[in-house]
């Protein structure tokens, strides 16, 4: 392990999350929040002057290989979270540090799940700050370091695999700060094209601003308790759910648009799964839920907008579905499990893996019958490579173990189950709401000290798919 390069790029991190944190005291001094202003400030500086500490560590050699690219990336994001709590705590509109660095955590891992029991006390420039870790965190703070940062070669390769969502990363261009830089390019402008689509409909400014950063970054966090549904507006809400899931989807796929290659982008095969999910989901729920509103129509619009929610793991709500039917709930759980697709800014296991176990399982299942049989697994018209295969395998393993052994853990609160394997379930998978008392009406804030910990922790393991944040306890990862 190279520690010092290590430290270096965490530093450099830090520094940019410095800048990053004066975006809200500027908000802070239109609304004449002085409180949060000085709070921001003191925040950016430590941040900062932290970053600045770390940068005087001279790296040396700069190459980084996979065991830097997994500690870079774990640390930073630990340290960004960290860091990012403080304005929270110095104004003391989150006095507890816990329960501060939980919040911050489920924001800049874009999962939503809240500590907060009146969210409208909160300053303007803090539910700014709440809001902006989704849209920072979405697309990868790292990434975003990649385009401003001298992160080249196969250092950059180590640290976006290590940071990517989904069963494989790939360069979009052959320079990796090239590739981060059509990343964010195209989540610019779809988040702006959002905040158009929300002004033209009468959504104020700051309100349109917070919806956008948590549609884009797939998060969650609102302004109001009652998320999207403080509105009631059915134009809001189809224009948030078409964006949830075009945020769920590859933007690899958008950059084949962009090539006008759309033909190729259409013909994605996780697309295709994606989408039929969404279709089967909407229509079986909206009919089982159908009495409960009294016409198709409000059920069609209703179930859209939880489908599209909880498959990209965004986390809104327009109605509390902890009410509706067991189908219909026991369907949105399913898709808690599958999320989004690979390569978007959504969490879950991620669509590609599921369609990849479903078609292992099906080999499996053919060797059973056909011993000496020898049959490739395809995926998309490609032919997959076992290492890919085999580490699907081993991320559904260690995904399983982390989940059980963390339901284990909150169980010791004596919770209903329900509660206890659906806040798990919310966190790992960066989703937000689960059933009970943490469902789209309920909150986190019973939960006692070592459960925050534990939920904190899967949230920062689910949004790094696991082994970044598992890495860091292993000795042999700081062996030299």
């Amino acid at each position: 392990m190279r520690t010092k390069i290590v430290l270096h790029t965490v530093g450099q991190i830090l520094v940019i999350e410095g800048a990053l944190l004066l975006i809200p005291a500027i908000v802070g001094l239109i609304y004449h929040e002085q409180a949060s202003v000085i709070a921001f400030i003191i925040a950016a500086c430590a941040a900062a002057a932290a970053g600045g500490m770390l940068l005087l560590i001279k790296p040396g050699k700069s190459s980084v290989y996979a065991r830097e690219g997994f500690a870079i990336t774990g640390l930073s994001w630990i340290f960004l979270s960290l860091f990012g709590c403080l304005p929270f705590v110095i104004s003391r509109q989150i006095p507890d540090f816990v329960d501060a660095f939980f919040e911050t955590v489920s924001g800049f891992t874009t999962t939503g799940s809240s500590i907060l029991t009146d969210i409208e006390s909160l300053d303007n420039a803090m539910l700014f700050w709440r809001s902006f870790t989704h849209w920072i965190g979405g697309m990868g703070i790292l990434v975003f370091g990649m385009i401003i940062l001298p992160l080249g070669g196969k250092r950059s390769m180590h640290i976006l695999r290590a940071e990517a969502p989904g069963p494989s990363s790939s360069k979009l261009v052959p320079k990796m700060r090239d590739t981060a830089k059509i990343l964010y390019g195209i989540y610019i402008a779809m988040s702006l094209t959002l905040l158009v689509f929300l002004l033209a409909g009468g959504m104020p400014l700051f309100d349109s601003l917070i919806n956008v950063f948590g549609t884009a970054g797939t998060g969650g966090f609102s302004n109001h308790g009652a998320s999207i549904g403080y509105y009631d507006n059915e134009y809001f809400e189809v224009v948030i759910s078409v964006f949830m899931l075009l945020f769920g989807v590859n933007f690899s796929l958008y950059f084949l648009i962009l090539l006008k290659r759309a033909g190729a982008a259409f013909k994605n095969e996780e697309l295709h799964w994606y989408l039929g999910i969404v279709a089967f989901a909407v229509i079986t729920i909206a009919i089982n839920i159908n009495s409960l509103y009294g016409s198709l129509h409000q059920a069609v619009r209703h179930s859209f907008f939880a489908v599209s929610s909880i498959i990209t793991t965004t986390g809104f709500g327009t109605m509390d579905f902890n009410q509706w039917p067991e189908y219909s709930r026991t369907i949105l759980v399913l898709l808690m499990f599958v999320g989004a697709c690979a390569g978007s800014t959504g969490g879950g296991l991620k669509v590609s893996r599921v369609i990849l176990l479903l078609h292992t399982a099906k080999r499996s299942m053919r060797r059973m019958i056909h011993s000496r049989s020898v049959e490739s697994i395809r995926f998309d018209g490609r032919i997959m490579e076992e290492e890919t295969i085999n580490t699907c395998l081993v991320y559904l393993t260690v995904y399983c173990l982390t989940t059980v052994v963390s339901i284990v853990l909150v169980s010791l609160n004596n919770l209903p189950f329900e509660v206890n394997v659906t806040s798990v379930i919310a966190c790992i998978n960066n989703i937000g709401p689960g059933l009970g008392m943490v469902g789209p009406a309920g909150n986190f804030a019973s939960f006692s000290v070592m459960s925050k910990l534990v939920l904190t922790f899967d949230m920062l393991a689910g949004r790094l798919e696991l082994f970044p944040v598992l890495f860091l306890f292993s000795i042999k990862t700081w062996r030299r």
